[in-house]
């Protein structure tokens, strides 16, 4: 969707400056030279496809997707952390340490 200038004509492109670090630029020469685009197009695909995905409509839920699995497989996870998260977060409940 192109946007509009004052008397209704559409514009063209505009520039945009983005720093990347080595790391990011490396990324994107390589896909620049196996898929053959402009550096400029693969920036734009990417931001028109993190706009589907952040910009889309949500049900309910639908965070639950991206905290699965957020830990990783960690060994030092505790195996109990979904049903005693408030414990590790702020220490044992009162109710429980006077129960122990």
């Amino acid at each position: 969707m192109k946007s509009l200038r004052r008397g209704g004509r559409p514009r063209g492109k505009e520039p945009v400056q983005v720093y990347l670090d080595g790391q990011d630029r490396a990324l994107l020469e390589t896909l620049a030279r196996r898929t053959g685009l402009p550096r400029a197009e693969l920036l734009r695909r990417g931001l028109r496809r993190l706009a589907e995905s952040e910009l889309a409509e949500r049900g309910p839920g639908w965070s639950l997707e991206r905290l699965v699995g957020a830990l990783g497989m960690d060994p030092s996870i505790p195996s109990d952390l979904a049903a005693r998260h408030d414990d590790y977060l702020y220490g044992p409940s009162r109710t429980q340490s006077s129960a122990d």
